[in-house]
């Protein structure tokens, strides 16, 4: 007699190799049901932007793929998990339910109410851990108390023991289901205007893509990363992000095949360590979203709730489109638009300006990267507004101002990167195309610039906006 099916419900753990939900349904014995619901009505889910839903349409129609070629195939459904998941095990006499934890707290919620309707109804609901290196819950301070500095937070992680990725599946066997949805009628992708364009040029969702990414990183990048990971010019970071958020890749197999790659070439463990660190600011976002949930919409350091935010709605505009008049915000800007990602230097600038230099609350920045940003994650993405505002966790000094220019002549000393995003300086001399507003103007005349026209004049005055953002940090300090 056959045993009843394992319903596999997929979500943001879009791959086959080290899925520890599929090897638990494997276990089991069982066929396998898999299925990934696009569920956006659970109270107080945030769905994903519109670059998250590109995103996550290719990188379903990729696993579609990888299932297909195991003897398998991916159930689409739409509508509250809550509801489908107990009627589909009914539909078709499921024994037990597997997936993996997320971590958002509409998640955690709506998770624990399935988790007890299907005990109750008498199946095996079991989860596992894809997402993270430690459970938020297994890490805590001597004093038994979630950390809220990452220095030790890294130097528990990085002793913990990493257990070897488990391969992908050969073969599948596979339960009947129902038909489902198709894919393409959910809408995901944008049709009038269509832009994304630029996302299908620099990316490629799925389990293989992230895993080409991956190679590509530690053969070119790594022994290099320590030195050049704040460098945009360069291609010296991973841009692992989104296959992370996505679950396309594993931290398990990044940290196993980046240990790796260090064993292999001793010239790449400075570069591999410091990798593994930001890997670490990960897992510590997580963390922190874990153990204070309002993280997305609450300042976590309560002094700030009286912080005297400006309301400039110009002004908001100018930076979301590029326009600012600073060269290394706007071409960050720019990039984003283009690409659903920024380099992460180019991100703390950014932020920086627009809640240091402008004033403006750092939740409207962070809702802004949450709908173009590939790599959107709702833990990363509080936790480095808040850690760029000041008010989040280990914002030391809190009262922190990037002037963009010395960031920009620091970092892209070349201006190959301006010059990418901002082609209308790019005939500007290296000398005045992080500052273009100094320029002389025979210079501007010969490089065919006209501020104002071209190229928009400074929104605010660098001196006198740090000058007025100290005031404000003084104002909330007692």
């Amino acid at each position: 007699m056959t045993a009843a099916p394992s319903l596999l419900w997929f979500r943001q753990d879009l791959r086959l190799a080290d899925n520890p939900a599929l090897a638990a349904a494997l276990e089991r014995g069982a066929p396998i049901l898999p299925l990934y619901v696009l569920d956006e009505a659970a109270a107080g889910t945030r769905a994903p932007g519109g670059a998250g839903r590109w995103w996550l349409h290719h990188s379903l129609a990729a696993l579609e793929r990888a299932l297909a070629a195991r003897g398998g195939r991916l159930l689409l459904l739409r509508g509250p998990a809550e509801r489908l998941i107990p009627a589909l095990a009914r539909e078709t006499g499921a024994g037990a339910v597997f997936w993996n934890r997320c971590y958002e707290p509409w998640r955690r919620a709506r998770d624990g109410r399935l988790e007890t309707a299907l005990m109750q109804a008498g199946l095996a609901a079991e989860s596992r851990n894809a997402a993270l290196l430690a459970e938020p819950w297994e890490l805590q301070t001597g004093a038994g108390q979630p950390y809220k500095v990452f220095t030790p937070f890294w130097k528990v992680l990085r002793e913990r023991p990493v257990p070897t990725p488990l391969p992908a599946p050969d073969r599948l066997e596979i339960a009947e289901g129902p038909a489902g949805d198709r894919l393409e009628d959910w809408g995901l992708l944008p049709r009038r205007p269509d832009w994304a364009g630029g996302l299908r040029e620099t990316w490629t969702p799925g389990e293989a893509g992230a895993g080409e990414r991956l190679r590509r990183f530690l053969d070119e990048a790594l022994a290099g990363y320590a030195g050049e990971r704040d460098r945009p010019d360069r291609e010296s970071t991973s841009r692992l992000s989104p296959h992370l958020h996505w679950g396309e890749v594993g931290p398990r197999q990044v940290w196993q095949a980046t240990l790796h790659a260090a064993r292999s070439s001793p010239a790449a463990e400075k570069g591999a360590w410091k990798f593994l660190s930001e890997l670490a600011w990960r897992e510590f976002s997580h963390h922190l979203l874990y153990h204070w949930p309002e993280l997305p919409e609450r300042n976590w350091r309560p002094a700030f709730d009286a912080f005297p935010w400006a309301e400039d709605a110009d002004a908001f505009d100018a930076w979301c489109r590029g326009r600012t008049g600073y060269p290394l915000v706007d071409a960050g800007m720019r990039q984003l638009w283009h690409e659903g990602w920024m380099h992460n230097r180019v991100r703390m600038v950014a932020a920086s300006f627009l809640v240091k230099h402008l004033l403006l609350p750092w939740q409207r920045g962070e809702a802004w990267f949450w709908d173009t940003l590939v790599d959107a994650d709702l833990a990363n993405n509080a936790a480095g507004w808040q850690w760029v505002a000041g008010s989040g966790a280990d914002a030391a000094p809190y009262f922190r101002i990037f002037n963009p220019v010395i960031q920009g002549e620091k970092f892209d000393p070349e201006g190959r990167y301006l010059r990418r995003w901002l082609p209308e300086l790019a005939a500007l001399p290296d000398r005045w195309l992080h500052r273009p507003w100094e320029a002389p103007a025979a210079v501007l005349r010969q490089a065919g610039v006209a501020l104002g026209r071209d190229y928009p004049e400074p929104l605010v005055d660098h001196a006198a906006a740090r000058a007025r953002a100290l005031q404000a940090f003084a104002a909330i300090k007692g």
